[in-house]
């Protein structure tokens, strides 16, 4: 599978898009228009080892529903993500069994390196 889960409305989203180039085999997804599916968040869990790692705590409903004082579990995170689409770091690329998650800088080059060669 080569996906890549993004916000469209993102212009750090639509800069790494630009900078992977992804061809015409990559399916692109907005997640604001259709969130990730629970197979695909297991299957991105396996990659990373946790819900967690998955999980963004810079969204803004992180505070505002007060999920900052809690003790979130693994099966909260993953409940929070499904339910609602900002709680997904982003974006996530998907190259076959390479996963790239997020927006830094190492990760960007990871995956442009990753889909140059595909």
């Amino acid at each position: 599978m080569k996906k890549i889960y993004h916000l469209k409305t993102c212009s750090t989203n639509a800069r790494i898009l630009k900078e992977i180039d992804p061809g015409k085999d990559v399916e692109l997804q907005n997640i604001k228009e259709e969130n990730i599916d629970e197979a695909t968040l297991d299957f991105l869990k396996e990659k990373v080892g946790s819900y967690e790692a998955l999980f963004s705590k810079k969204a803004m409903k992180y505070r505002s529903m007060g999920l900052n004082e809690m003790d979130l579990t693994e099966n909260d995170y993953k409940k929070y993500m499904l339910q609602e689409y900002t709680f997904l770091k982003r974006p996530f690329m998907i190259n076959e069994d390479e996963v790239f998650i997020g927006n830094s800088k190492k990760v960007v080059e990871a995956a442009v390196e990753s889909f140059k060669k595909s």
